[in-house]
């Protein structure tokens, strides 16, 4: 192995004019917070405000060949510091107990709960993570328990505030406040100054906080955070459900939104030239990385970039010229030979590390910041009607999944994923849709490591046209969400496929409105995506008249459940390959119910027996037809929770998993499809 301080003989050092850099955008000294809320009906439910476009300013703009996303002024960043921490930076963990309160006549913001000076002595505690559905709900994944209770229902605002000694030394740097995820939005404040805003449940942000967390001394940290209701009452038979046409989900859906700081948060100080973001992407025995790199300085930074391809790879350090004007961002491109990396499959999942390293000056200079990613080497196309990685079709034995345990919500433990995860490859899937929002970081990696393919998907759910028109022609949410999906999930090799929507509306007469929407969510996607992953969706129908947009095909289907029969489903999809005889098709979703314990003839809806044999005809017409259907993906792996007034009388749980929702014990879906998955099943 080359040392990285000895550039390989192979170094090639390039310089870059000014087109390899922008000025950083600008954006407000002091962000302005919403003043107020507006009622959805008197007396009734909150929403929240909503600027003209998404509050994070969610933009790509194109820097030196390379198209970078932009949030809040700034470059999106990796956000690997949830657990490992790069030598040239410092960081505070968030992740302890909060002071905390509910705010449901939103009076807080009035009242300065977001001023260092407030008495928050009588307020509560609450974890960061945590979602605060548990924070008060005995009996949440009982089936038996009172549905509607607790604070698993409290909607609306509610505030954090923590604080924190910020270490002298930091007057030097470029400082960031990195959250993994607030659920629904969240508004943050330092030392009584706003600094931001974010919308989206489930995607990480960071507010660059340079200016209002002064160094030396306590700071107060704020955060409001608002879930809007599902419908004006939880248990009255006539309940509305509560909308907002710029919130995605816009309406109710039938997966629990879990409310609050549900993922890991920290405060992340670096260098003011500062390798913000690495690209990699590797194939046929090469590595091209791209280096966003940062200057918050007001001096011009004229450097060194060294690329290392990591341990395994063959390739020894690279080093390239790294010019990035004062207050710009710039990308530094690297290609490295990697001729003895070994390829990335499910059945061997290697996966290296690449670190870049930023040195000052033209010789060898003092070392200024790295950056490391784990990638791996792979090669996936889509040819003949066919998925192909590394060359050999791919048949994706696939489950949907929820990410909740009954004991934490969606503010999982690792060993929670280690466990849920581990249901995956114990009944032999080899794929995993994140049905429909991005995960915590841990899964991405933990799918890199065990060989588990996955298709992301955002929160793009059950829009209708309104929703599609908003967010295409200003809202921007969606785009947004899409961008941020293909970024923060860029490099790892198990991502295959990027899910655009699920079931929403298709307008009538060419579908001129949902069209211009799924185009630009697939413009968006591929804008960044250096691999070039296929898109799809998981379309309510398979007659869906924008398929010729998506690369594979993606339809969710319940023949001999909510229609049809199950036979339906083999012509079905040759009918879909006759007209599109050159895409692969791949079932998103199919499933059906049963109550655990719940046993009789399998044409009985209810039953184990009838969830199991209608699952097995299903995974033999799609089975059947492999030349050219991708793959099939159950729902669900897990009995999930629900919130929009599904399945009260089971306390909210959904009972179409292979597991229960508490216990997980299997049902005997579960052994049927571990016996179809097995090599000897296909």
């Amino acid at each position: 192995m080359t040392d990285s301080t000895h550039p390989s003989r192979r170094a090639v050092v390039t310089a870059f004019g000014a087109a390899a850099f922008v000025a950083l955008p600008a954006w407000p000294a002091t962000a302005r917070a919403a003043q107020g809320a507006t009622p959805a009906v008197a007396n009734g439910p909150v929403l929240d405000t909503h600027p003209a476009t998404e509050p994070s300013g969610t933009h790509v703009r194109e820097v030196g060949g390379t198209a970078v996303v932009f949030q809040h002024g700034a470059v999106l960043p990796a956000f690997d510091g949830w657990r490992h921490r790069e030598p040239t930076r410092e960081y505070l963990s968030l992740d302890k107990r909060w002071r905390f309160r509910f705010d449901p006549a939103d009076q807080g913001l009035a009242q300065g709960w977001q001023s260092p000076h407030h008495d928050d002595e009588e307020w509560g505690r609450i974890d960061v993570p945590a979602a605060w559905d548990l924070l008060d709900t005995p009996g949440f994944g009982s089936q038996t328990a009172p549905f509607g209770e607790g604070t698993a229902f409290e909607d609306g605002y509610a505030w954090y505030r923590t604080t924190v000694d910020i270490p002298a030394s930091w007057r030097a740097r470029h400082v960031r406040i990195a959250f993994l995820a607030a659920g629904y939005s969240a508004e943050v404040w330092v030392d009584g100054r706003h600094v931001g805003k974010h919308e989206g449940a489930n995607s990480p942000f960071a507010l660059p906080v340079t200016g209002a967390l002064r160094a030396g001394g306590r700071r107060t940290i704020a955060v409001r955070v608002f879930r809007r209701a599902s419908y004006t009452d939880y248990t009255a038979p006539n309940a509305q459900p509560v909308t907002d046409d710029h919130e995605l989900p816009y309406k109710p859906v039938d997966h629990w939104p879990y409310a609050g700081l549900t993922r890991s948060a920290w405060i992340e100080a670096v260098p003011q030239v500062t390798v913000t973001k690495l690209l990699v992407s590797a194939a046929d025995g090469r590595l091209e990385a791209r280096a966003v790199v940062e200057n918050h300085g007001d001096a011009d930074f004229d450097g060194r970039l060294t690329l290392d391809p990591g341990r395994g790879s063959g390739g020894g350090p690279t080093v390239v010229a790294a010019r990035i004007a004062a207050r710009s961002a710039g990308v530094v491109r690297v290609t490295v030979p990697v001729p003895a990396a070994p390829r990335w499959s499910p059945a061997s999942p290697h996966t290296l590390t690449a670190r870049a390293t930023l040195t000052a000056g033209r010789s060898a200079g003092h070392r200024v910041d790295t950056l490391s990613t784990r990638y791996g080497v792979r090669e996936l196309i889509v040819a003949d009607a066919q998925l192909r990685l590394n060359g050999e079709p791919l048949f994706l034995k696939g489950l949907n999944w929820h990410e909740e345990t009954a004991a934490h919500g969606r503010a999982m433990t690792t060993a929670e994923y280690d466990r849920e995860l581990g249901h995956v490859t114990a009944v032999g899937a080899n794929f995993v849709r994140n049905c429909v929002y991005n995960r915590h970081p841990y899964v991405y990696e933990w799918a890199d490591t065990h060989g588990v393919l996955v298709m992301d998907d955002i929160d793009t759910m059950w829009l209708n046209t309104a929703q599609e028109k908003l967010q295409t022609e200003r809202y921007g949410l969606a785009r947004a969400l899409a961008l941020t999906m293909a970024w923060n999930q860029h490099n790892q090799p198990s991502v295959i496929l990027w899910g655009l929507q699920n079931e929403s509306e298709i307008d009538p007469d060419g579908a001129p409105v949902y069209r211009a929407w799924l185009a630009d969510l697939k413009a968006a996607v591929k804008s960044v995506d250096l691999t070039a992953r296929p898109v799809t969706w998981a379309s309510n129908t398979s007659n869906d008249p924008a398929f010729d947009l998506a690369d594979v095909i993606g339809f969710n289907e319940y023949f001999g459940y909510f229609y049809g029969k199950d036979a339906d489903l083999g012509p079905t999809l040759d009918a879909v390959h006759a007209k599109y005889p050159d895409k692969p098709i791949l079932i998103t979703e199919n499933g059906t119910w049963a109550i655990a314990g719940t046993h009789g003839p399998d044409t009985t809806q209810g039953t184990e027996e009838w969830q199991a044999a209608s699952f097995t005809a299903h995974w033999a017409q799609v089975s059947a037809r492999s030349a050219f259907v991708a793959g099939f993906t159950y729902w669900v792996l897990k009995d999930y929770k629900e919130r929009a007034g599904y399945n009260q009388s089971y306390n909210g749980i959904s009972v179409m998993g292979l597991l229960t929702f508490a216990e997980e014990r299997p049902k005997l879906v579960h052994d049927a499809f571990r016996a179809a998955a097995s090599p000897r099943g296909r």
